[in-house]
C-alpha cells in the first residue's frame, strides 16, 4: 500500500546516550537512553512522533478542529493542541479530573494545562465516570463540531491508534540507522523498555525492533490498569499495523505491571526518593507518571540480576511540563 502521509513536527533524529553514575543500581547491564523527551520543545515527547501521521491525516480530510482526550496534566493533549495551533486548526481537550464541576478557572495554569491553555485550546474538564466513555463523549463533540460548520478529526487517548502507533515503528528505524553509524556500540540491545500508557507506544516498539532488528526484546511498563489491560489493547494494534501496513515481524508484546504505583499519575513516597536519586546521580529526569515508573522498573530488573551483560535501552518519552506541575508532590523527597 502507499505509505501514510506524515508531517515533520518532531526534532529527529533524538540523541542515543549512555548516562553516568547509574553504574551501582545497574546490575552489570550497560544502559542506552534514546531521548524522545528532546523531539521539540514545547511538544516534546513521545506523541508527536504519532502526532506527525495522525495529523497529516487530519490535513489530508481537512480538518478544522482536532479533538482528544486525556488526564488534566496529559502530554498528549498538550502536544496535540499545540501542534494542531501550529497548523493553524483549533482543538477540543477533554480532560479528566475528579473535580470537573469546578470551573477551568479554579485549577492552576501549571505544567500542561498552562501550555494548553497558552495556544487556545478548548479544554473541557470530565469527571473519571464520564471519561469510562471517553470516545462516546469525543464523538458528542465531533457532532457538536460539525453542527457549527466545521470538520472534526478524532484522535484517540494517547494518539494510540494503528496510524499513531507507525510513529514508534519510525522510531525504531532512526535507531536503527543510529547503530549503522556506530553510536551505543553498533549493535542491537538486548531489550528496549518503556512507558506504556495507552499502547500506542508498545505496538510500534514490538513491530519496529524487530522489523528493523534494533532489539532482541521489549518490554513496556504498564503506569495504570494492569498487564491484561494492555495485552488487550496493544495486541489488536500490533495486528492491525500487520494487516493494513504490511509488516509482517513482531517481538513479543510483553507487558510488566509491576512498577505502577498506586495509581495513574500517582507515585509512592519511595518512587519519589529514587526520581530524585537517578537525577543527582546522572542528571537523568524522569516524571513521576510515566517515565520515573517505566525507569523504575528497570532497576527493579537489574536488582534482580535479570539484565547482567545485557545491553538495555531505555525510551526516554518526556514529561518534562507534568513534571514542572508536580513540584509539592516531591517536597519530602527532595529533602
Amino acid at each position: 500500500m502507499k505509505a501514510p502521509s506524515r508531517l515533520r513536527l518532531a526534532h529527529t533524529p533524538t540523541p542515543l546516550l549512555e548516562p553516568r553514575g547509574l553504574d551501582r543500581w545497574l546490575g552489570g547491564a550497560r544502559l542506552f537512553v534514546k531521548h524522545d523527551d528532546m523531539t521539540g520543545g514545547a511538544t516534546a515527547g513521545n506523541k508527536v512522533r504519532k502526532l506527525e501521521y495522525l495529523l497529516a491525516d487530519a490535513v489530508a480530510r481537512k480538518a478544522t478542529t482536532v479533538i482528544t482526550c486525556g488526564g488534566l496534566q496529559s502530554n498528549h493533549a498538550r502536544a496535540t493542541a499545540i501542534c494542531a495551533r501550529q497548523l493553524g486548526l483549533n482543538s477540543v481537550l477533554l480532560l479528566r479530573t475528579k473535580d470537573s464541576e469546578q470551573p477551568l478557572s479554579s485549577f492552576a495554569p501549571v505544567g500542561n494545562l498552562l501550555l494548553g491553555r497558552l495556544v487556545g485550546a478548548d479544554i473541557r474538564l470530565i469527571s473519571p465516570e464520564q471519561y469510562r466513555s471517553r470516545n462516546e463523549a469525543m464523538a458528542e463533540v465531533a457532532r457538536e463540531v460539525t453542527a457549527q460548520g466545521g470538520v472534526p478529526y478524532v484522535i484517540p487517548e494517547g494518539g494510540s491508534n494503528a496510524l499513531g502507533s507507525l510513529g514508534y515503528v519510525r522510531a525504531m528505524k532512526e535507531i536503527q540507522r543510529q547503530l549503522e553509524v556506530g553510536l551505543a556500540g553498533g549493535e542491537p540491545f538486548d531489550l528496549v523498555v518503556h512507558a506504556c500508557g495507552s499502547g500506542g507506544t508498545a505496538a510500534g516498539v514490538v513491530v519496529g525492533a524487530a522489523t528493523y532488528g534494533v532489539a532482541r526484546a521489549a518490554r513496556a511498563m504498564a503506569v495504570c490498569d494492569n498487564s491484561e489491560y494492555f495485552l488487550n489493547v496493544v495486541g489488536p494494534l500490533v495486528a492491525e499495523l500487520k494487516t493494513v501496513f504490511g509488516f509482517d515481524q513482531t517481538l513479543p508484546v510483553v507487558i510488566d505491571d509491576s512498577a505502577k504505583g498506586p495509581a495513574y499519575a500517582v507515585a509512592s513516597p519511595e518512587q519519589q526518593e529514587r526520581i530524585v536519586a537517578v537525577a543527582r546521580a546522572s542528571s537523568l529526569l524522569l516524571d513521576p507518571v510515566y517515565t520515573g515508573k517505566a525507569f523504575l522498573g528497570l532497576l527493579d530488573m537489574a536488582g534482580r540480576g535479570e539484565l547482567a551483560g545485557k545491553r538495555v535501552l531505555f525510551l526516554h518519552t518526556g514529561g518534562l511540563p507534568g513534571l514542572l506541575a508536580d513540584g509539592p508532590v516531591f517536597a519530602s523527597a527532595l529533602g
